[in-house]
């Protein structure tokens, strides 16, 4: 791939990106408004697997074709922005306030899945092994796992009992807001994957390492979905949809992608990388802190800049330790 061949892909698909961003988040409102389920529940789920599709068929690519430290980097590299950077661009733009409820049931969930892919990584020092490996029935655990937690997010997303089921009418017919939401989820496919494959293609000629292509240019690339949602989302001041987005999309990147990629390969851990989920692993916890500071459960502006330089403190990092 030339120079300028990977240059194009990136610009059109940024723009396919924005714009299927646009289309999808507005169709996800229309419902959660229409059929009164939280916002929260639908960031979640349907938008957090819509913007999560370029991750998962990026993974299946890596794992087929053996390049495992794509498959980890992908979904470590993607968590740690999704936090750091998403979140902080999004909190630039419009502080993000939930209720306590939202905050207890979606990031501690969150934290879970990052703690159970530290402890199924970490082989060597917790059982002795010579090396350190996401083995296929991890990657069973990790579906059952998901498995769960889609039927606990329906749990929330059901209207209590005793309470009348009123579903006013959807701003639109049915049809209508069923073809936005694939219209915009095509954009999100195909402009999240024009991105990866056009910045995989300058990190490969201006020769990146593998293990920093992953958490960098990939992990980035395929972000940019949760990045464009959230930040319209918030714009919106759909607050509720901009965090679920993003929590949903980690949870779904270490449940189901990353045990997709390892029932079809087994995934050897690399030691070096227990610094990656360490970043990984101190954002979500950060996330936690930062919902629980003063008396509203609030993520300022001035925590989404915090978020930020840390970003481009780990991403100074990377590239110092790959030189």
């Amino acid at each position: 791939m030339g120079m300028l061949l990977a240059t194009v892909l990136l610009a059109a698909g940024l723009v396919l990106l924005i714009k299927g961003a646009d289309i999808f988040v507005d169709g996800a409102a229309r419902i959660a408004r229409g059929m009164q389920i939280p916002p929260m529940a639908i960031g979640l789920t349907v938008v957090a697997f819509g913007t999560s599709v370029p991750e998962l068929f990026v993974n299946i690519a890596a794992a087929v074709s053996a390049d495992t430290g794509i498959a980890l980097g992908n979904v470590v590299g993607s968590n740690s922005a999704n936090i750091l950077l998403v979140l902080g661009i999004a909190a630039l733009i419009r502080p993000l306030s939930l209720p306590r409820a939202t905050v207890w049931r979606g990031i501690p969930f969150c934290l879970l899945a990052a703690v159970v892919m530290w402890i199924m990584a970490a082989d060597e020092p917790i059982d002795g092994a010579f090396f350190a490996c996401i083995s296929r029935s991890d990657g069973l655990l990790l579906l059952g796992y998901f498995a769960v937690f889609l039927a606990y997010a329906a749990s929330f997303a059901a209207p209590l009992d005793g309470l009348p089921r009123i579903v006013p009418a959807l701003p639109g017919t049915v049809g209508s807001v069923a073809l936005k939401m694939a219209a915009g989820f095509c954009g999100l496919l195909f402009g999240g994957r024009m991105i990866v494959e056009g910045g995989a293609g300058l990190a490969t000629l201006m020769g990146v390492p593998q293990r920093v292509v992953g958490l960098t240019v990939v992990a980035v690339g395929t972000s940019l979905p949760e990045l464009a949602t959230s930040i319209l989302a918030a714009r919106r001041g759909e607050v509720e949809l901009a965090l679920g987005n993003v929590v949903g999309s980690n949870i779904f990147n270490i449940f189901f992608i990353l045990g997709v990629s390892a029932v079809i390969r087994p995934l050897p851990f690399n030691p070096a990388a227990h610094v990656d989920m360490s970043v990984m692993t101190a954002a979500t916890v950060l996330l936690f802190v930062f919902m629980f500071t003063g008396r509203q459960r609030v993520m300022h502006r001035w925590e989404g800049a915090l978020a930020l330089l840390m970003y481009a403190g780990y991403l100074t990092y990377l590239i110092v330790s790959a030189g």
